[in-house]
């Protein structure tokens, strides 16, 4: 059974001195997580990535430039995006039964991510995108940022919606009275980051988004960045939302969600339960969950689903989700 991943990650050494050249490290403690062999693993898009894919049972990785993407870049970032994806282009071209790609975005210029987006889906093939929160101080339901997701909407292309640090202010009134290290792993891959990814969801939702677009589809990682768990209080909001729809509709409707190498069957049947079998999708989160011992094809083995349901959360799911894309020139 072909095991598609759809949040799997890498990292351009142009990307990483953009970061360095605005001092992102000071303002975002993720950017530190980056180096050595995570770093390594980051910047391979070719045989170690391939090899270590066998190793753990992945046929296919959906390539996304890993958080914070361009979040904090400037316009300058419009012709950076362009190499980035023209260079992931370049190794899905090499590997076409092995890698698809979302596309990364200069999103603090969002009618030319608008038009980024539609040049990678209709040009490159690739199968979508991914944000990463925040937009500079930002939140991703801003006025500003709408001609992203009309995009999205018109070519039918799912957004996969990626965690990433919570501003300082909040890192500093919850995060923070530890050891540095502590503080960044609280703030980040420890909480901190699936809160904010989560928040942003519900954001969109409440902004009217899916209202305006009822055929957006966004996708959440780590099993539904823990809105999921808590989704029976998170319906209470439709008392005073004033949307066309309930949060259970929106749930149900407009969003997918995936693994992102947390292999707990418990977790997946939450979220079946909220979202619904169709809308579960596989994901290794490479490279940070990455684990040899043929770990993500023995979670598939193991995950407790029928035959169908394993097959749509394998790839079928994805597929299906990805089937309307405008085909590629």
């Amino acid at each position: 059974m072909k095991l598609i991943g759809i949040e799997e990650h890498f990292l351009t050494t142009e990307v990483k001195d953009a970061w360095s050249a605005i001092g992102l490290e000071a303002a975002d403690p993720s950017v530190a997580f980056h180096g050595g062999p995570l770093g390594k693993r980051l910047a391979d898009l070719a045989e170690e990535r391939l090899s270590l894919m066998d190793e753990t049972g992945l046929d296919v990785q959906v390539l996304s430039l890993t958080t914070p993407s361009l979040h904090d870049l400037g316009p300058d970032s419009v012709d950076l995006a362009r190499r980035v994806n023209d260079a992931v282009a370049e190794a899905v071209a090499r590997h076409p039964d092995r890698f698809q790609a979302l596309a990364t975005l200069p999103v603090a210029s969002p009618d030319e991510a608008a038009l980024e987006l539609e040049r990678c889906v209709r040009t490159l093939g690739f199968k979508g995108t991914m944000l990463c929160g925040r937009v500079g101080h930002r939140n991703l339901d801003h006025a500003d940022l709408l001609p992203i997701f009309q995009s999205a909407a018109a070519l039918k292309a799912p957004i996969l919606l990626h965690p990433r640090a919570p501003e300082k202010c909040v890192r500093d009134a919850y995060y923070s009275g530890f050891s540095p290290q502590v503080d960044a792993a609280f703030s980040c891959f420890g909480l901190g980051w699936h809160y904010d990814a989560g928040i942003q969801f519900l954001r969109l939702v409440l902004a009217g988004h899916f209202d305006r677009f009822p055929n957006l589809q966004v996708i959440l990682g780590h099993w539904g960045e823990l809105i999921l768990f808590y989704a029976e209080r998170i319906a209470n909001i439709d008392r005073v939302s004033g949307l066309k729809q309930s949060m259970t509709t929106y749930f149900r409707r407009n969003l997918s969600v995936t693994a992102s190498g947390i292999y707990l069957p418990h977790y997946l049947e939450q979220a079946a339960r909220i979202v619904g079998y169709d809308r579960l999708m596989f994901s290794a989160d490479y490279p940070y969950q990455y684990r040899p011992g043929y770990d993500a094809r023995r979670f598939l083995e193991n995950c407790g689903l029928d035959q169908a349901a394993t097959q749509g959360f394998a790839h079928g799911n994805w597929d299906r989700l990805t089937e309307e894309l405008p085909q590629s020139l």
